[in-house]
């Protein structure tokens, strides 16, 4: 359901655009447009996308955001979300990652992606069909952002802002997905030596399978695909933890492998 018109829905994507450019915060949406719906806000982000693809980046995945019932509660955002990835936000493993210059508020999540082999469109999609289409997971850590100013975020400004999505790192290895049982699989987060936060597969809407299924199937509502070849990152078994130049993250997820990062 459309509360916003579309020339409005243009000028707030390019708001955004040139928010993550200046790296400047805006006012929530939802104070400045009551009504606007998450439907509206798709359609915002969707603006966003068009000018960061137009300004050179290219989409290579997808995320999920929202999953976890410890990150909707410190946000106070209950159900989840999703966004486009790029190929200007993804980092190797142990790389050093710019946040002073490329964020504003990052804060860290530990999470499982899936490199898809093969396209899945919803609706109707399965967890089976989930790891029947996943050539592999990897460990990652999503550096999550918003340009809404101090996290003020309701579902609608979250989604607008492309699921606050910064950047990402990818792990040391990739694994067959049939060859761990990702509900229960265990992650331990580390910030400079100390272990600050544990999470399981289950925390992420009882599995991570479930995740992408939930992302495909509601994707698939709009006619966009998840495409083989894409990176899917299925959402943060951790709460979020705020990160500031200097500090070093690592995340181990038993049966899977390490990544690590140092923001600088």
């Amino acid at each position: 359901m459309h509360n916003v018109d579309d020339k409005r829905i243009q000028q707030l994507g390019d708001e955004l655009f040139s928010a993550l450019r200046t790296r400047e915060m805006i006012e929530p949406l939802t104070e400045r447009e009551p009504a606007i719906t998450i439907d509206d806000a798709y359609h915002i982000s969707l603006r966003l996308v068009e000018r960061r693809v137009a300004d050179g980046e290219r989409i290579i995945g997808k995320k999920i955001g929202v999953t976890s019932k410890a990150v909707q509660n410190m946000l106070n955002v209950h159900q989840p979300d999703f966004g486009y990835l790029t190929d200007r936000m993804v980092y190797g493993n142990g790389d050093e990652m710019p946040i002073s210059e490329q964020l504003i508020q990052p804060r860290a999540e530990g999470e499982i992606a899936f490199i898809l082999k093969k396209d899945l469109s919803g609706p109707g999609v399965t967890n089976a069909d989930v790891l029947a289409a996943t050539e592999a997971v990897m460990p990652c850590f999503e550096i999550v952002d918003s340009r809404i100013r101090d996290w003020k975020i309701k579902i609608q400004d979250t989604v607008a802002d492309n699921a606050s999505c910064g950047l990402f790192v990818l792990g040391d290895r990739a694994v067959d997905p049939r060859k761990v049982d990702l509900a229960t699989v265990g992650m331990v987060v580390e910030k400079n030596g100390q272990i600050i936060s544990t999470g399981a597969g289950a925390a992420a809407l009882g599995s991570p399978v479930n995740c992408v299924a939930w992302l495909a199937n509601t994707l698939g509502r709009f006619d966009i695909p998840l495409k083989a070849g894409e990176v899917i990152l299925s959402g943060s078994l951790v709460p979020l933890e705020p990160v500031v130049a200097g500090d070093f993250m690592r995340v181990e997820i038993g049966g899977i492998g390490s990544a690590s990062v140092r923001f600088v």
